[in-house]
């Protein structure tokens, strides 16, 4: 079985090399990723040398404007889904409440929109506002304070013919668990209804495949992905098409156009081929035949991510499952089918805060509080801005900087 090349894989983030960087453990990857050095020369070239307005004849506007149309394909192969499939913006958060108010004529009084308390609030505040708008019903699938864990039978009893959207994350940002999105589409679907999918805590961790999944719509966060600070929407084309335009009138009818109000942040967009040029480079240092197709090749490469991910969780839920004062918030183990490597936690007789602060003495990046998830934290009993401590971890954490974490964590807080 080939093993992820650590050593060659921290060579492509120049953090790591950086002196004020480099020393610490950087456990708070679910904020915002470290960026390969593909991506930042990507962004320097395009800011360097094309840095013009799109859609003139002259040669230097036509390369500006295919690199930010060939970087925006490659998101769209990346994910499996047609480039008039997906809209780049900003955030999760502004896409997700731009198709909200472009979903409003399809909602009215005695229809059903289903959220949950485990999510982001980017997928449970645009709906409710939504409703509130519109005179839909909000109806929420809860966790159980327990566990965390959102159980399938709960929402098969909140569905009926009234339901027109459910709205889920396919992982938890504060629980770690991994959804069963496709059995969770299937149930929706089977009650005519459409699904929309947080994904931002699950892409950083797996392979992403939108006709896999079965969904209508899908949002994550490309700077939680090792990409600039953007995010992307994928929506069924025929659905993005019903949707109302929410750019300038001449621009309505325009797919996914309508949905990108002032169009796209053109450097960033041409620096998130950086990402395809990391995930590919990491193809060909494992492994000795190119697979045709970039989202092939990313799949091969997010099995590494994953075994090697899974490891580092493992090493640090052995160490908090034998310390009988902290609570682990999801999954005791590390099964990466059920888990990704985001990993909550709470010291008994200790503030989140005080565990955190803590750790920087040793250089060890980790934060607490309730990261926007704030239903989710309250339902599980906590309070709401201590929240917990989590300890969010991607593939290039490596076993050392776990080991230095519960080292810390034994002297920590004193």
């Amino acid at each position: 079985m080939t093993v992820l090349d650590l050593d060659f894989v921290r060579r492509q983030f120049p953090s790591f090399s950086d002196p004020e960087a480099g020393p610490w453990a950087f456990f708070e990857n679910a904020g915002g990723s470290y960026v390969p050095q593909a991506v930042v020369d990507r962004m320097s070239r395009y800011l360097s040398t094309m840095r013009v307005q799109h859609g003139a004849e002259y040669d230097l506007s036509r390369r500006a404007t295919q690199a930010v149309n060939d970087a925006a394909d490659l998101m769209a192969d990346w994910i499996n889904a047609r480039p008039d499939e997906i809209v780049i913006g900003p955030s999760a958060t502004q896409l997700t409440y731009v198709l909200a108010q472009a979903m409003r004529g399809w909602f009215g009084p005695g229809d059903e929109i289903i959220v949950t308390n485990q999510d982001h609030e980017c997928n449970v505040g645009a709906w409710r506002r939504l409703a509130a708008a519109t005179g839909a019903t909000i109806r929420e699938w809860q966790i159980d304070p327990e566990t965390g864990e959102l159980e399938l039978p709960a929402l098969q009893a909140l569905l009926n013919d009234k339901t027109r959207l459910v709205c889920v994350t396919h992982c938890s940002n504060i629980v770690g668990t991994i959804n069963d999105i496709p059995a969770i589409a299937r149930m929706v679907h089977a009650a005519g209804a459409l699904i929309f999918v947080d994904g931002v805590a699950y892409a950083p961790h797996r392979a992403l495949d939108m006709k896999a999944l079965d969904v209508d719509f899908y949002v994550f966060s490309l700077y939680k992905t090792y990409g600039p600070h953007q995010a992307l929407l994928y929506g069924r084309h025929e659905l993005l098409a019903k949707a109302e335009n929410q750019n300038h009138d001449f621009i309505a009818g325009s797919v996914p156009y309508h949905l990108a109000p002032g169009g796209k942040n053109q450097p960033d967009v041409a620096a998130l081929a950086g990402i395809a040029d990391y995930l590919d480079a990491v193809h060909a240092h494992h492994f000795p035949a190119s697979e045709n197709g970039f989202q092939k090749r990313s799949a091969a490469v997010f099995g590494l991510f994953a075994r090697q991910e899974a490891d580092l969780a493992a090493r640090l839920l052995d160490y908090l499952n034998a310390r009988k004062d902290i609570r682990i918030i999801g999954q005791r183990t590390a099964d990466p089918a059920r888990r990704a490597p985001t990993i909550s936690f709470t010291v008994s007789g200790h503030s989140s805060l005080d565990v955190t602060r803590g750790l920087l003495p040793h250089k060890i990046a980790v934060r607490n509080g309730n990261f926007y998830a704030t239903r989710c934290v309250e339902a599980l009993g906590l309070d709401r801005e201590d929240g917990v401590v989590r300890v969010s971890m991607v593939h290039y954490n490596t076993a050392d900087e776990v080991d230095r974490l519960i080292r810390a964590l034994d002297g920590a807080p004193s």
